[in-house]
């Protein structure tokens, strides 16, 4: 079987990625796509409706670098595998920013379910087989 490379800097114009077959840089990828979108999604209240500029510039420029670095995560790693854990740690990385930025609690209900998230992504990262191509 033929492993997938990343094309950053050949096929996308840009980036210093160049041309790797490493988990540990699909993951790189996956981290930065993650700490992005957190960043973004964090500044979104902040926004007030998008009417103040330099939230509102944080949560479109944190999301482009979201998806692109996502896109880069997935010539390395199964899109299944790596939505999930960048889903369960970005909920888990906001509930926490919303506590610290925004003053916004969570109930025992929402801690343990954040805490099966973490089970669930640590198992993925632990246990399974699938996040290759």
């Amino acid at each position: 079987t033929q492993r997938s490379e990343f094309r950053g800097a050949d096929s996308w114009g840009g980036g210093g990625w160049g041309r790797t077959r490493s988990l540990a840089t699909g993951l790189a990828a996956l981290a930065l796509a993650i700490a992005a979108e957190v960043a973004a999604t964090t500044a979104l209240k902040s926004t007030a409706g998008f009417t103040r500029l330099l939230p509102s510039v944080v949560v479109v420029l944190g999301y482009c670098a979201a998806f692109y670095f996502l896109a880069l995560c997935l010539e390395r790693i199964a899109v299944g595998i790596a939505y999930a854990i960048w889903a369960g740690t970005g909920i888990v990385l906001i509930a926490l920013l919303g506590l610290l930025v925004h003053g916004q609690r969570l109930d025992l209900p929402a801690v343990v379910g954040m805490g099966l998230i973490v089970a669930g992504v640590a198992v993925i990262n632990l246990w399974s087989g699938s996040q290759l191509h």
